[in-house]
């Protein structure tokens, strides 16, 4: 366990292995994980059920007042609500997925979600994963990591993970919107996603998952001297 606080930030595009390897490494070291990308599609699904769409920016801005988001963790990791209602199990959905990248690039809902996620490192050791983590949120992070794939491995990594819950969409579809995303992440004007000047650019292409959660889990106790 680690005495001290600290935080450790994992950033890049979606399909890169993010919130896999920052699970490991936070079971490994004793830190709170905090996954930002689903503290976002709980905006999405609130917006989705407002029937506001995804890119109407006065109708989400407006819409930011009138609704509760909570996150907690329990035995089985973090958990999201909105209003009162676990809505975990609903984050994946495929059109959440779309909502979310939408409404991410809006700068009042980055603005409305950024103490949520610096008081969390605040209070803990934190491993938080997302697209600016090491840029914007926590910029003075014990560790940044921007960690990448090319996209056809992430499109065939996230098409794996969909087929496995269920769903039946087709790896072509999955390629379009993981390239749709990345455009939309890197372009947007509020915090596009990029590597931070000091962060450690690891590209995961070419070797396995546990390869991956081993070095960066080699990052974290190289830095923490342990």
């Amino acid at each position: 366990m680690i005495e001290k606080i600290i935080s450790v930030a994992i950033d890049g595009p979606s399909g890169a292995g993010k919130s896999t390897i920052a699970k490991s490494a936070a079971r490994r070291f004793g830190l709170t994980y905090v996954d930002t990308g689903a503290i976002y599609r709980t905006v999405g699904i609130a917006a989705y059920r407002a029937g506001i769409s995804p890119v109407d920016v006065h109708g989400i801005s407006g819409m930011l007042s009138k609704i509760q988001i909570e996150l907690r963790h329990d035995a089985g990791g973090q958990r999201m609500y909105l209003d009162g209602e676990d809505v975990t199990e609903r984050l994946r959905d495929h059109e959440i997925s779309r909502y979310a990248s939408d409404v991410s690039a809006i700068p009042q809902v980055r603005e409305f979600l950024l103490e949520m996620q610096r008081s969390l490192a605040r209070e803990q050791s934190v491993i938080m994963d997302g697209r600016d983590i090491g840029t914007v949120v926590l910029p003075g992070a014990t560790l940044k990591v921007f960690l990448t794939a090319d996209m056809e491995e992430r499109a065939l990594r996230r098409h794996r993970e969909l087929c496995a819950a269920g769903s039946d969409i087709s790896y072509e579809q999955v390629l379009r919107d993981i390239e749709s995303r990345d455009k939309n992440d890197s372009g947007r004007q509020a915090a596009p996603l990029k590597a931070a000047e000091d962060s450690v650019l690891v590209d995961t292409t070419d070797i396995t998952l546990k390869e991956s959660e081993e070095l960066i889990c080699a990052l974290i106790a190289e830095k923490l001297g342990i």
